[in-house]
């Protein structure tokens, strides 16, 4: 009969346990899922069951990785993540929101571009830790992707982007997303994305301050390679400065239009 574990169709003999398949299949984890619940015990296993086997701690293997993915993702659409190159232009408040998100669904690389450090007033709205602060940006976002999945290859470059490196690093990109805080830096990122790499497709963001509606954070094509997310009006003043939920609300926005260009949706 068949079932699955993590994830992965098995066949097995009628009649078997789950004491049996814990030995065979995973002996050294110390937690087992069946079909949602925990569960321990010489139970008999059924036609359709699932179960997980989970060592506290330990991370699975590409393998188990890649049926996890799949299973979550169907195995179509994840293999376009898992060959799909993303850029990321500042890993602030947007950049590492959008760079956690992606890598979760299972992007295969990521280059992220920031010459920031990790400072204190980065924390509340950052996807960022106290342990980190000093770190140079992409050094401790790369530490927390690898944490979430190790085997997204993230290549980090630590450096001011200008006009004249923006082509050399990001040419590799199907999307190059634009998190930047300063306007001048937002329109040359854009700019030269779709001047000099011709291939890429820019997602940007502008009005994202404070704490307004919800909706008012709204995903527009402006043209066919540039995508742009926000209110469009809404800038960091007294009384709404930059915060963690409507960051996170726009940076959701280009994460999700990023994962709909490469999948063909757009």
């Amino acid at each position: 009969m068949k079932i699955r574990i993590n994830e992965k169709e098995v066949e097995v003999a009628a009649g078997v346990t789950l004491d049996d398949l814990h030995r065979r299949f995973r002996p050294d984890a110390d937690v087992v899922i069946r079909n949602g619940f925990p569960a321990s015990g010489d139970s008999v296993i059924h036609e359709g069951d699932e179960l997980f086997f989970i060592t506290r701690g330990a991370p699975p293997s590409r393998e188990e990785l890649e049926y996890l993915m799949m299973a979550r993702h169907t195995p179509g659409v994840h293999e376009k993540l898992r060959q799909a190159t993303v850029g990321i232009a500042g890993v602030g408040g947007l950049g590492s929101a959008v760079a956690t998100a992606l890598a979760r669904v299972g992007i295969g690389t990521l280059i992220i571009a920031d010459f920031d450090v990790v400072e204190p007033s980065n924390l509340n709205r950052q996807q960022y830790f106290v342990d980190q602060l000093g770190l140079p940006k992409v050094e401790a976002l790369t530490e927390t992707l690898r944490r979430i999945n190790p085997y997204v290859a993230v290549n980090p470059r630590h450096c001011l982007l200008t006009p004249d490196n923006v082509p050399e690093i990001f040419r590799p990109c199907r999307v190059v997303v634009e998190a930047f805080d300063r306007a001048e830096m937002k329109s040359m990122l854009v700019e030269t994305v779709l001047v000099e790499l011709p291939e890429s497709v820019v997602v940007a963001a502008s009005g994202l301050a404070g704490y307004g509606p919800n909706n008012d954070i709204v995903t527009r094509k402006i043209s066919g390679r540039f995508w742009l997310v926000g209110d469009m009006v809404s800038a960091a003043a007294p009384g709404a400065g930059l915060m963690a939920p409507r960051v996170g609300i726009a940076a959701s926005h280009q994460a999700n239009q990023v994962v709909r260009i490469i999948l063909g949706e757009e």
